[in-house]
């Protein structure tokens, strides 16, 4: 999972060198985790396995063209819950309609939600907020859609996204210490 598209984009091309090099077939499935900005979606749409941070009509459509011809790109809308200032994602009333949305793009398969809740050290209060995500998630299940994947939980929060229910956690801060 990678944040920053140049320092993925780099590390994308060593990869595949290294694996080439040793003579591995397999390589790494690249998930897609920062903000994205419009000018940035055909790289990502044609570095990426998965992206976990779609927010708009307008970055789902660029995603979309530009993965014409290279099979479809696993994706999931982010949501901002508690709509944070400076932190990305749709409120929980935008969802239905982008989702079904995004659902509708040929190039691309919705499989699922992707939370980033405010920090809050109650595990209980934790649970609250990404079982309310889950709920969104069934919620989107009963309107037609056949969503899996809950992107949920971080270094610090992440006992209370698996007991609600995470299939996906981000956890970089565990392994590889802060961000300098």
């Amino acid at each position: 999972g990678e944040n920053y598209l140049q320092e993925a984009l780099d590390k994308i091309t060593t990869v595949d060198r290294l694996c080439a090099d040793a003579g591995i077939e397999t390589k790494p499935v690249w998930h897609f985790i920062g903000h994205i900005q419009s000018r940035k979606c055909r790289d990502i749409a044609q570095n990426f396995h998965w992206v976990h941070t779609i927010e708009s009509e307008k970055v789902a459509n660029r995603l979309n063209s530009y993965r014409e011809g290279s099979g479809r790109l696993n994706v999931l809308i982010q949501l901002n819950l508690h709509n944070e200032e400076g932190k990305s994602g749709i409120s929980e009333g935008e969802l239905l309609d982008l989702a079904h949305t995004v659902n509708a793009l040929p190039n691309l398969d919705l499989r699922g939600l992707m939370l980033i809740p405010r920090v809050e050290t109650d595990i209980h209060r934790q649970r609250q907020v990404f079982m309310q995500c889950r709920e969104l998630l069934e919620s989107l299940n009963q309107s037609g859609l056949d969503l899996d994947q809950l992107s949920m939980g971080m270094t610090a929060d992440m006992e209370a996204a698996i007991s609600a229910g995470a299939t996906q956690i981000r956890i970089g801060t565990a392994i590889f210490g802060p961000r300098p």
